[in-house]
């Protein structure tokens, strides 16, 4: 059971009072030039970079608390360690060569290397995969819980909280309203693992409270298991919140060590949650509901008003990547649909383009969220049949040397969707048979994209 005090309520509020203040009065200087809108001038420093690359990676912050609470230490294990890992590449090989090619979205880069066609399927793909429905979803499943209202009221406001001042202030509120979520995402997770310490030890108690795997990096898990998620963290190379950030830098060194200092502090993030969902485990052993094990521990550890401090570093968790992921949304319709299909040459029309596609965007999420409530597994699923598509041809447009023709790399992007659906439908067939049904979509997709583009490849080198 949760309750709130009038301290922990009054806190919620604040902090949603503090984000419309600082989006409103950080974007209202913005201007209709495509630069400002879209990216703040392409002025990001290496600070701003950092706090918002760090604070619109963790939206799904409920789903890192079941994770972790069902498995233990091999959340980590893959849903952390393998993205440091491409983030690495990704920062070393691609964060200089994206700023320095100075457009704004990852469609943009494939119309200009393997034309319309392409960049079109892209922008589908793209819009499909930062769709904000299921942190709309995770939102206003909070404020129903704090304040005790339907989900529909839930939906306008969190939908507001996102949007208002976006229309104004375009991606300069963006930054500057995810640079204070930031701290209030890791303040609130420090108080609870400094409080759950005091209470009730620390390693040892965890250790002596969960399960023996729980406490192993594999946590017994197949290979097969890891290796998914693994090739899962492939995403990184597509990811069009890093695209966009590293277009908005100051210049390509800082996009560079912007996404490497990321990394260290995605891994203390990373440590507090993950320490978070072992002390849950430990204390609360029996949830019915593990998707709420970070909010019932939080019941149990904290004392009034840290509470609310700690509610607000949820919100702050899911509410960055929901406005980033609006805001990419919004974009790929006005950028990469409207403004590419009306072949308008005038850029100014940018920012009306993508206000119209902010108010689209987020109503499309708030009926996704409403009438399919597991919106997050079919979110997931989607993004595993979509991801194999566009991984290659976003590599290969920024390394001349490894192209191929652009009729080949829409077959091998049509190709790798297709394959991918078909076996997602069709893998219970193979039930029986365990090794075979435990293959993801998303691998067969990789599988059969890789194929189509090695070979054309080896053909045209020899």
């Amino acid at each position: 059971m949760i309750s709130f005090s009038f301290a922990d309520v009054l806190v919620v509020l604040l902090f949603f009072a503090s984000i419309l203040l600082i989006g409103f009065f950080t974007g209202r200087k913005t201007t209709s030039q495509a630069d400002d809108y879209l990216l703040s001038s392409r002025k990001l420093t290496l600070f701003t970079f950092v706090l918002i690359n760090v604070s619109t990676w963790y939206g799904g912050i409920l789903g890192v608390g079941e994770f972790t609470y069902r498995y233990g230490l091999v959340s980590w294990f893959t849903q952390g360690f393998p993205y440091y890992i491409f983030a690495f590449l990704f920062g070393i090989f691609f964060a200089k060569k994206i700023r320095e090619a100075s457009l704004f979205t990852i469609p943009d880069k494939l119309t200009e290397v393997y034309g319309k066609k392409v960049g079109l399927l892209s922008a589908f793909i793209v819009f499909v995969l930062v769709s904000p429905a299921p942190y709309f979803l995770m939102s206003a499943s909070l404020l129903s819980l704090i304040f005790n209202i339907n989900i529909i009221p839930a939906l306008i406001i969190t939908l507001i909280l996102s949007i208002a001042y976006l229309l104004k202030g375009g991606f300069r509120s963006n930054v500057n309203v995810d640079v204070f979520q930031f701290f209030v995402m890791f303040i609130g997770f420090i108080l609870i693992l400094v409080f759950s310490g005091v209470e009730f030890g620390t390693i040892n108690f965890i250790s002596s409270n969960v399960p023996a795997n729980h406490i192993k990096v594999f946590g017994g898990m197949s290979p097969t298991f890891i290796i998914v998620w693994f090739l899962i963290a492939l995403w990184t190379f597509a990811d069009p919140g890093f695209h966009q950030r590293c277009y908005a830098a100051k210049s390509g060194n800082v996009a560079m060590k912007g996404i490497l200092i990321s990394i260290l502090f995605w891994a203390l993030f990373d440590f507090l949650t993950t320490s978070t969902g072992l002390f849950s485990k430990a204390v609360l052993p029996s949830l019915e509901n593990p998707v709420l094990a970070f909010p019932l521990f939080a019941e149990k550890v904290l004392p009034t008003g840290v509470k609310g401090i700690f509610y607000a570093a949820l919100f702050a968790t899911i509410i960055s990547t929901q406005i980033s992921f609006l805001f990419l949304s919004g974009t790929t319709i006005g950028r990469d649909f409207i403004f590419r299909i009306k072949n308008d040459v005038n850029e100014l029309n940018l920012r009306h383009y993508t206000v119209i596609g902010l108010i689209i965007s987020g109503s499309v999420a708030i009926l996704l969220a409403y009438f399919i409530p597991s919106v997050i597994e079919i979110w997931y699923t989607i993004g595993s049949l979509f991801i194999p598509g566009i991984i290659l041809p976003v590599i290969s447009a920024y390394y001349p040397k490894i192209r191929i023709e652009k009729k080949l790399i829409l077959i091998e992007m049509i190709s790798a969707v297709i394959a991918s659906t078909t076996w997602f439908f069709i893998r219970e067939l193979f039930s029986s048979v365990q090794v075979i049904n435990e293959i993801e979509p998303m691998l067969v997709g990789l599988v059969v994209a890789i194929m189509i583009y090695f070979i054309k490849l080896f053909q045209s080198k020899k």
